[in-house]
C-alpha cells in the first residue's frame, strides 16, 4: 500500500493521542478525543480536496465516506477551498 502524507500531525502523534483516549482519567481522555476528532476532520478535508483536484466527483467521495452526495457537497462544496466544482 502506498504511504499517504497529510502534513501537520504525524502518524506517531495521532497514535499516541488515540492511546490517550483510553486514559483512566476521563478529562484527559476527553481532551485527547477532541484533539483526535479535530485532526481527523482536518485530514478528511485535505483528502476531499485532493480527491476533487484529481477529478473525483462528489458522488465518488460520498460513496467512500458513506454519506449522501448532498451531505458531502454541503460540508465541503460551498467553501471555495477546492478546485473545480462538479
Amino acid at each position: 500500500m502506498r504511504s499517504i502524507t497529510v502534513d501537520r500531525m504525524d502518524v506517531e502523534q495521532l497514535t499516541t493521542l488515540a492511546r490517550v483516549t483510553a486514559s483512566e482519567d476521563p478529562l484527559v481522555a476527553l481532551d485527547a478525543t477532541v484533539q483526535v476528532r479535530k485532526e481527523m476532520e482536518r485530514v478528511e478535508a485535505v483528502l476531499v480536496r485532493r480527491a476533487r483536484n484529481q477529478g473525483a466527483t462528489w458522488a465518488d467521495i460520498a460513496a467512500v465516506l458513506g454519506v449522501s452526495k448532498q451531505a458531502i457537497h454541503k460540508k465541503y462544496g460551498g467553501r471555495g477551498l477546492f478546485g473545480s466544482q462538479k
